[in-house]
């Protein structure tokens, strides 16, 4: 199961959020996720584990606990979807143009 832990403090590493998450069973993998200019951590990360069991008891117990002075959100990850990525923020449509509709005669 892959496992999203946000409010991550920028000082953890990913060595000691795999030693955390080692707690609840065995740990697949660990990333952080960087700034691709700064390598400065962005403050949320993943965490892969096989065995959904031990995943969801990190699930439960991680979530709203403290590390390093940030208390976590743990919750399992929702997929990617197709269209994330490439548009840089800016989607949506029709919010140009007059306020109410009104029609010009």
């Amino acid at each position: 199961m892959n496992i999203y832990i946000g409010n991550l403090s920028y000082d953890v590493t990913e060595d000691e959020l795999q030693k955390v998450f080692e707690g609840f069973g065995q740990v697949e993998s660990v990333k952080i996720i960087k700034d691709n200019y700064t390598g400065r951590s962005k403050g949320f990360g993943f965490v892969e584990m096989p065995n959904n069991a031990d995943a969801q008891s990190a699930i439960n117990g991680l979530n709203d606990k403290e590390l390093k002075g940030r208390t976590l959100k743990v919750n399992a990850a929702r997929p990617r979807t197709e269209n994330r990525g490439g548009r840089g923020g800016f989607g949506g449509g029709g919010r140009g143009g007059r306020q109410g509709g009104g029609r010009r005669f």
